[in-house]
């Protein structure tokens, strides 16, 4: 692996949701909520690693979620 694989969670609050940017072939999530996101991103992250570059056995995966807000300070 020359590269580690991560997945990040961006939010868009325009659409409300969680929506994934990868290095790992063919994960693409929309979510609602973040733990909805991991959770299917811990689910299908190991198949696609699998399928799409034969690997097996423990491959770390680096996850990060990013987003922001807009508060009214008085």
């Amino acid at each position: 692996m020359s590269e580690p694989f991560y997945v990040k969670a961006i939010w868009d609050p325009e659409a409300g949701v969680w929506y994934s940017e990868s290095n790992i072939q063919g994960l693409t999530l929309e979510t609602a909520t973040l733990a909805e996101f991991e959770s299917l991103a811990k689910h299908f992250a190991p198949e696609l690693l699998a399928e799409n570059l034969g690997l097996s056995g423990e491959v770390p995966v680096r996850f990060e979620a990013s987003g922001g807000f807009d508060v009214i300070a008085a």
